[in-house]
């Protein structure tokens, strides 16, 4: 693979695409600082590195540079047959993904997918196991063809229905809302649900910072910036990831909505 085709990280590059006009007065410090935060020489080093690695290999790879080891409970509700929808707390942004892809991955022989942001597309190694999501543009109109192939491939399928990490409200750190097209896409495909809970947090620092945009009223994602800082704070950890008992499809009749089932499965997950 040439260097020209690997993704690298380059916030120089983003910087000048994403903001021409003001690219040139941007000061030399903000610039570095940025780079810090999103660790682009580490993580540029592991890209260059794996860039042979693909789907669960690249996954596996991912574990072992974060040094991160996962303790699996409730193996046994893993279904030995069939296709489902695994769904899952989003805790911390990062390692949350890798290790569920790595769990599910391996034990379907890498017939799984993910439903991602599109902007991890660009990760060649994760590539393979997305179907991105990006709600504007051209991309935007072709989501629900996208999902719709998702639900009727036969692949298994990974969600994060929160879509962005949790968050910390009155002291408690939990996922926002989870949006219904889980539970909406899983009825008419005929998979059942998977739960799944996956035990960890960020930092207080990256709470109180999305808590502060909130309160300033800023709707860029500022925090998001911080989540590689945040997966670096994360290293040499272990995890619990517990799964749940498959809840069926016909479970999610009419005497709830969409949205009231989907906020039904999420209470499941805080409970295992």
């Amino acid at each position: 693979m040439s260097n020209d085709s690997l993704f690298l990280i380059d916030i120089d590059k983003i910087l000048r695409e994403k903001a021409p006009k003001y690219y040139k007065y941007i000061p030399a410090f903000l610039v570095a600082y940025l780079k810090r935060i999103v660790h682009q020489e580490e993580l540029n080093v592991f890209l260059h590195e794996s860039q042979d690695k693909k789907g669960v290999d690249f996954l596996e790879a991912s574990l072992s540079f974060l040094d991160m080891k996962i303790e699996l409970r409730g193996e046994e509700n893993l279904p030995k047959e069939g296709l489902y929808t695994f769904v899952s707390n989003h805790p911390l942004g990062g390692q949350d993904g890798v290790a569920l892809g790595y769990v599910l991955g391996s034990r379907y022989k890498g017939k799984v997918k993910y439903l991602v942001n599109d902007l991890l597309m660009n990760l060649q190694g994760l590539a393979p196991l997305c179907i991105p999501i990006n709600k504007t543009g051209k991309q935007g109109r072709d989501f629900p063809l996208m999902v719709e192939a998702g639900f009727r491939s036969d692949n298994q399928l990974i969600m994060f229905p929160a879509g962005i990490c949790s968050r910390r409200h009155k002291g408690v750190i939990k996922d926002l809302q989870w949006t219904k097209t889980f539970v909406v896409k899983s009825v008419e495909s005929q998979r059942d649900i998977v739960p799944i809970h996956f035990g960890g947090r960020n930092s207080n620092f990256f709470y109180n910072l999305a808590n502060l945009c909130k309160f300033l009223g800023i709707k860029f994602n500022i925090a998001m910036l911080y989540l590689a800082d945040e997966m670096f704070k994360n290293r040499h950890k272990t995890f619990t990831v517990t799964i749940g008992k498959p809840i069926p499809w016909q479970t999610f009749d009419k005497s709830k909505t969409p949205l009231q089932w989907a906020e039904y499965v999420r209470d499941i997950v805080y409970k295992l």
